[in-house]
Parts: C-alpha cells; structure tokens; sequence
C-alpha cells in the first residue's frame, strides 16, 4: 500500500459521520478513497480502522498503513465543512505523528463523492447555505433544468452564465421559480449619451412669422438633433449664412435630410418645421408619410389641432385592396398626411396632388421589408418622378424637399447616398434604459407580466409621473388575453380596434388612466404613448420573429426625458418556444441574437414578383420612363427580365398597361394575388370566396 501512495500529492480528510473520508490526489486526479475511524488513547487520538472503498466493496486495511500515507503526503489538507470538535480530533492525531494539516474550503459534494476539491472565495458557489465547486454547482442547474423540462441551448448557458457570475446557485434556483431578482435578470444598461451640440436659438429661425410665433412659444432652443438639421441646410443656404428672407420672400430650396436619431429625440419635428414653412409661404404642401393607418390618423390629429387654424390638413390612408377606394381626402389641402400605399394609390390613379413643397417620410428603414419595402421604394422614386414632370409644366415649381425619419438604420452613409440627401446622424439616448431577460412559460408570463405592471404603476418618476407599461405580443388574441388579466387598468390596442377605441385608449394612456397597453406591431412604429416600460411577452409578431432594428425600434419607446428618469425593458422569454412551425430559431437563442446584435442595413431587395409588381407600377405611371424610375430606387430591379414576364403575363402592351395590368396595379396586387383572382373569376367564385382565398393565401406565406 505505501508503494502505491509513495507519491501522493495531497491527503484529504472529511468528516462522514464518525468517520472521516480520507482521499488522495494525485497530479490532480484521485488515486485513493477510504474510510478512517478514530479511537481515543493515553497518547491521543489514534487510527482505529482503515478501510479501502472499492466498487465491489471495502478493503480492509492495516491502520498503520494510514499513517505512512500522512507521512509520505506532500500536504494534508482538512476540510472546513468538518466540524470543529472533529477537526480538533484530526489535528491531535496528525500532531501525534509529527505531521500538520491546513483546514481549506472544500466542495462539500465533491467530499461526499469522494473528490477533493479546494475552492476559494472567488470559485465558491452558494448552495443550500454551504459552499461547493462550480463543476458541482452547474451540475445541480442542469438537473434543476432538466426537472423543468423545457430549458436547452442558449437559456441554459445564460443561466450558467448567471450563475458563475453571481456565485449563487440558490437565487438562479428562485429565478426559475418567478422571483424578480434585478441583479440577475438585468442583461445590460443602455447608458443615457448626448453629444455636444451647441443649441439653435428658436429666435434665429426664419420662418413664416405664424410659424416663428408658435416655435418661439413652445421652445427657447431647438433640440441637438433639430440644431444639427437647420445648420446643414433644411432651410436653405440663407440659414447657413445667417440671411434674413423677412418670413414670407421665396428662398433657396433646403437639402434633403436623412435624419437618423433615437426614439425622442425630436427629429420629426425636423420635416415638421420644414414642411409647414414652406405650406404657409406657398411654396407647395406637405405631405406626411407614416407605415400604418393608426399612425397616420395620430399625425393628421395633431397637426390639425397645431395648425387646423392655419392650413388645410387632410388624411389619406390605403383603402382595401380590393375596392381600392381609400380615405376620401382634398388633394388640394396644405397638408396631407397619409400612408405610403394611400398617397402611392393617388400616384398608380393618376391624382392631381398639386405643387407638393416637402414630403416627410417617417420610419424609412421600412424599405428593408419585405412586401412594404419594396412598394414604399417604388413609391419614393414615383413621387419624384412626380414633382420633376410638374416642375417642368410649371415654371413657379421648383420641386420637392425630401426628409426620411428613421429611429435604427445599420448602414446610415449608404442609405443618405442613395437617396441623395444630407445625413444627420445624431447618437442621444435622451434616459437610459435597463434591459432585463428572464425565462418563463406562458402561463408564467401573465403572471411576471401582472407584478411589473402593478410595480411600474405604484411608482412614481422625479418628475411626477406614474410608471406605464407597453406590452408587445405576437397576436390580437393574445392582446386581450393578457389585458384581461392585469389587476390594473389596462387595454388591448391594434389595428383590429375601430378609430374611436383606439383614440380613446391613446387619450386614457395620456391621462395616466391606464397602467398599461397590449399591443402588437402597430406601436412598434411610433405611435406616441409615453411608456417607462416595456415588456416582450413575445419575440415574434404573427409568424416571424422580431428583426433586431425592430426589437431596437420597439424597446427605444421605454424612458422619454420629460416623463421619465430612467425606461425599463422586460424580455419574458419560453425557453424552446416557437410560435409557427416555419420558424428555424427558438425564442431563447432569438434573445439574445437580439441583444447582442448588431443593427441590420437598410436595403431593398427584389425577386421575380416585386420586381415586376413596381415595373408595372412605374409604366402606369410614366409610361417609356419606367426604366429611369427603376434605376432611381435602391434595390436592384431586372427591368428587363420585369418588363418580359409583364408582356407575358398580359399586364402590359408595348409600354402601356393593358386593363388587366392597370387593375392590378390600381389594387396592389401580386402577380400570384392577381392569378388567384384570375382562376377564382373563371370558377365562379362569389366575392367572398376570392377574399377568403386571399387571406389564406396571405397566411400560409
């Protein structure tokens, strides 16, 4: 036995009841385990009984053979988790030997494996008021995981992540039971940043003197952003040189402006001031820009209400694609707000809009979406060829001012460079925002999702303010579900409400009546509610998974520097989850692509049926210059190959739209949408029957 041990490196003792675990190691690996039992002498405490645990049972041993392996160990080492009666009883008896122990922390299940394990007091992990290694530590996760049933990939290495870097295996054990612990459910702190700015006197602004007047009411100064706009040009070179016009003379034409800037930072207040200027000098109308319908009616109600006195404001929103009807508008108002697809239709039909001064496009990175990308690039480049052909009929024209608004843009230079304008890049994150990830089924969301709200609710900012909740979903149904049960006020909101409700819940949410809003996408794109904190009870919207600039776009609406000190951002993540069997990725690993991603470029990218959709478009609308117009847009479109599969499809004859292919354009139809419609004509379909068929269609994509 001494031969075998006449190189051990380290001889551990643990108490195990009355006897102690005795272990050696050797170049870091266990060569020996047994069990040594104690007697009391005259002498001391002395080796009663030695035995060698095998698999196939105990070995006795000579007790003596205990004592040579004390003296030829390099150290003896006692564990700290013995208790100090027994670890007085080793000490005697090693000192009976002329040998000396260290008592060192160990990893008591380790000790009761049979392992040594030092630890110290950066590897030690809390568990059940003892300390153990990390090895065991993750090792007791994954079986508390495994008992879940639910929790694999990128969820458990966060909490493994977690749990290494709080040393705490009790408290990640809570967090798995619904416990809100901030230390460990906060990912990260956006920092609240302003960049160095020098800010533009509202006094030196010269504007129209009704404009003058109302700007010099509600602000002393511009925002940075605002500053960073006027002073590149959005009013023309007399600005930038510091001349007068007196308010009312015809000036230079401002540059066209790429604002890119956070969620309230004030850039739309930058096409505002540019586009009502010019309306009450004459100089053209404004029109507005905005994704959605629920947008849209917000921004013609609020211009009305500032400048209902003063100009014309009219709404124009995309009617159904199969009447194709629209808001009824006055083309010839000073202000129109509409949605790209409602002032796209006015174009497709041939409206008379009149000298158009300044076209504000909010939200531009929605050119990198699918179906409303494409449609809003070939709407840009038909509006321009628009304004050029009135420019050229009317002598007092001189064109249109261009300004696209946008929140997240990954590729800034790019974008400001295609669509030839000035970029004003401004990094302001006006609060900061604490971002916080936490893992729950959904029947556990609800109830995370009740506790944050009451808590947000019950305090209030320094400015004096009730803390509000947004919460994103992935569908309307679940919407009402989780509106249903919050204890505090709240209230579903999307596009399946009818105007009125809608209103009113912007108006409660405005009062602080409500605690809280449950919305899909349609917030997600602007719509002003001051929230200090949103929740995602999902990272999908309907079958398809958050992009990160949506993600960025939609937690930018927690924290607005009037209301709030700080936002706050809750990702309730399933673990596994997938909401449509089409989706590659699970929610956990969607997480923290999402927050650790970088911000994707904005780009339009054509197939076959875009691609010929916008060239159809583009004949309706200018006829033999339809290869200039797809040319201008950003994506690259195969005019050639467009044009050809056109003349097949019998959308177009030479460069002039057939009936067929004027009526397809006119509604927005696909090429596959415009076939459906086609096959369900001959089968005698009943109109419902067609738009059953292209909803089902629309689902199944």
């Amino acid at each position: 036995m001494s031969q075998q041990v006449a190189r051990a490196d380290t001889l551990f003792l643990h108490e195990a009841g009355d006897d102690f675990l005795v272990v050696i190691d050797r170049d870091g690996s266990r060569v020996f385990r047994g069990t040594l039992e104690l007697k009391e002498t005259d002498a001391g405490p002395r080796p009663r009984r030695f035995l060698k645990t095998e698999d196939s049972g105990d070995e006795p041993l000579r007790p003596e053979e205990f004592v040579e392996i004390a003296r030829s160990a390099n150290r003896i080492r006692i564990s700290q988790q013995t208790s100090t009666e027994a670890r007085q009883r080793l000490k005697s008896m090693l000192e009976g030997y002329q040998q000396e122990a260290l008592v060192v922390r160990t990893c008591r299940y380790c000790a009761n494996a049979g392992r040594y394990s030092p630890i110290t007091e950066e590897s030690a992990i809390v568990a059940d008021r003892d300390h153990i290694c990390q090895d065991c530590a993750i090792q007791e996760l994954e079986r508390e995981l495994s008992f879940k049933g639910q929790f694999t990939g990128a969820a458990q290495d966060r909490l493994e992540e977690l749990l290494l870097e709080v040393g705490d295996l009790d408290r990640i054990i809570d967090l798995l039971q619904g416990e809100l612990d901030p230390d460990l459910t906060q990912f990260d702190t956006i920092s609240a940043t302003t960049d160095e700015v020098d800010p533009y006197p509202t006094s030196d602004l010269d504007l129209h003197p009704v404009l003058q007047e109302m700007v010099e009411d509600r602000f002393e100064h511009l925002l940075p952003v605002q500053s960073l706009a006027v002073e590149n040009g959005l009013f023309g070179s007399e600005h930038v040189s510091g001349e007068k016009t007196g308010g009312t003379a015809k000036r230079s034409q401002g540059q066209d402006q790429l604002i890119v800037s956070a969620t309230a930072t004030g850039k739309t207040l930058v096409g505002e001031l540019a586009g009502v200027d010019r309306a009450l000098r004459g100089e053209g109308k404004m029109l507005f820009l905005v994704p959605l319908v629920a947008l849209a009616n917000q921004k013609h109600e609020d211009f009305e209400d500032r400048y209902g006195d003063e100009l014309d404001v009219t709404l124009r929103v995309g009617g159904s694609r199969v009447t194709g009807s629209g808001a009824q508008f006055d083309p010839s108002a000073d202000i129109i707000v509409g949605t790209y697809e409602g002032i796209d239709h006015g174009l497709r039909t041939g409206k008379d809009m009149g000298d158009i001064g300044t076209v504000v496009i909010d939200e531009i990175h929605s050119l990198k979406e699918g179906e409303r990308g494409h449609r809003l690039d070939g709407m840009i480049s038909r509006l321009k060829h628009y304004c050029e052909q009135r420019a050229r009929q009317r002598s007092s024209y001189d064109g249109a001012q261009y300004i696209y608004l946008s929140a997240t843009v990954g590729n800034p230079e790019w974008l400001a460079k295609r669509l030839k304008a000035t970029l004003i890049e401004f990094e302001e994150r006006p609060v900061p925002i604490e971002r916080h990830v936490t893992f729950a089924d959904g029947r556990e969301k609800l109830r995370i999702e009740n506790r944050l709200v009451k808590r947000e609710f019950d305090t209030k900012s320094s400015k004096g303010y009730r803390g509000q909740t947004i919460i994103f979903t992935n569908s309307r149904r679940r919407c009402h579900e989780i509106s249903r049960k919050l204890e505090y006020s709240s209230a579903p909101y999307h596009a399946g409400l009818d105007y009125g409700k809608r209103k009113q819940v912007e108006r409660r949410f405005g009062n602080q009546d409500l605690s809280a809003v449950v919305t899909t996408a349609a917030l997600a794109a602007g719509v002003d509610f001051p929230a200090s904190q949103v929740i995602f009870d999902s990272l999908a919207m309907g079958i398809e998974w958050l992009s990160v600039q949506e993600f960025s776009q939609m937690l930018g609406r927690a924290g607005r520097p009037d209301y709030h000190d700080k936002g706050t951002v809750y990702l309730l993540v399933e673990p596994d989850a997938v909401y449509h069997g089409s989706m590659e990725a699970t929610e956990d690993e969607i997480a923290f692509t999402l927050l650790k991603g970088e911000m994707e470029d904005v780009s339009t990218v054509y197939d076959e049926a875009a691609a010929a959709e916008e060239t159809l478009a583009n004949i309706v609308v200018a006829g033999k210059l339809a290869k200039r117009l797809n040319e201008r847009m950003l994506g690259d479109v195969p005019t050639k190959h467009a044009v050809g599969k056109l003349l097949e499809w019998r959308f177009i004859d030479g460069f002039e739209p057939t009936p067929l292919g004027r009526a397809v354009t006119t509604h927005f139809l696909s090429p596959d949408d415009a076939f459906r419609i086609l096959e369900g004509i001959r089968d005698d379909s009943t109109p419902y029957e067609l738009v059953a068929d292209l909803e089902l269609a629309d689902q199944e994509l």
